[in-house]
């Protein structure tokens, strides 16, 4: 019988890594949850066997990642909108919404991922943590096989060595090196140019989310154009549509999204390591429902990116209530 609190002790400070590990492989917070749970229970049916050959953090990565690779045998790619086509050529309402042919990535809390405290943590690692759950890299890892997705994680983002992710995927590093290559040449088809993305705890991070909150609480459309970038990007799921450049995005929005000032009322929060919020929009009747998560990626020219996630099942999981909190 396997000793529970040596087994406990062991293991459990490595639980949020491993969540924040299968959320990368999967892009799904249900789904990341599923498999640590998964990955507990293989490791302590196993844990009477296990005789040190490695180090407990490395064994506990074998098996989330081998939970992982057996997941994504089964499963669709999880996308954004902006995976599906083309952008709108003009400013008129969502062409449709997703149906069961699409599986939606999802944008995690801060909290559920992120290890290091900006107020105690190492600068450097607090940045390197953020970049490695950023909406675009997650989405990028989407396009890669599950091996080379997992070569990629494991090394990039994880800093594993190459004989370690070897002994993790039982293959060889020759191997491993050969997928890496193939795995950065897929991310770099797919993932957005890199740029110098604002940290959320940075002023002018601050005061974008800021201002963009408040215009859109007022309907400000004009304020709203301030803060854009140009060549900003604007999707929403579940609809297949996006839009790009300030000429299409800022006319959709005010036609179709900001309703009347006092439609929208609005939470910061952070996902992905980025600034975001949580959304409440009032019905016909009056009440204010759950409306999703919406995330900001902030440049130093502006907001390059607003992803929106229209699912109603996100305030909660973002700890936020049913109702908005002066309402609650």
């Amino acid at each position: 019988m396997a000793d529970t609190a040596a087994f406990t002790a062991e293991t459990e400070p490595h639980r949020r890594e491993l969540f924040a590990h299968c959320y990368r492989m999967l892009g799904s917070v249900p789904d990341a949850e599923d498999l640590v749970q998964e990955t507990y229970l293989r490791a302590w049916r196993s844990y009477g066997g296990f005789e040190g050959r490695s180090s407990v953090r490395t064994w506990l990565y074998q098996i989330a990642t081998n939970c992982c690779l057996s997941a994504l045998a089964d499963q669709r790619r999880r996308l954004l909108p902006t995976g599906l086509g083309a952008a709108e050529p003009d400013p008129g309402p969502p062409h449709e919404r997703a149906g069961a042919d699409v599986s939606w990535l999802q944008p995690v809390p801060d909290d559920r991922v992120l290890t290091q405290r900006a107020d105690d943590g190492d600068p450097a690692a607090i940045v390197a943590e953020r970049e490695g759950v950023r909406l675009a890299l997650i989405a990028g890892l989407q396009y890669l096989p599950a091996r080379q997705r997992a070569v990629l994680v494991l090394r990039e983002v994880l800093a594993f060595p190459a004989r370690d992710v070897a002994a993790v995927l039982g293959t060889t590093t020759a191997s491993v090196k050969s997928a890496l290559q193939r795995a950065r040449a897929t991310l770099r088809e797919h993932a957005p140019d890199a740029e110098r993305i604002a940290e959320p705890d940075e002023p002018h991070a601050r005061e974008l989310l800021g201002r963009y909150m408040a215009a859109f609480e007022n309907a400000d459309a004009a304020e709203l154009e301030r803060l854009l970038v140009q060549d900003v990007t604007l999707e929403a799921t579940p609809m297949r549509s996006w839009y790009a450049g300030l000429k299409t995005c800022v006319p959709f929005l005010r036609a179709h999204v900001l309703g009347e000032p006092g439609t929208w009322r609005l939470y910061a929060t952070r996902a992905n390591g980025q600034p975001a919020f949580v959304g409440y929009v009032r019905d016909a009747t009056g009440v204010y429902q759950p409306y999703g998560v919406t995330v900001l990626t902030i440049v130093d020219e502006g907001i390059s990116r607003v992803s929106s996630f229209g699912d109603p099942d996100l305030v909660a999981a973002f700890g936020f209530p049913r109702l908005p909190p002066e309402l609650h």
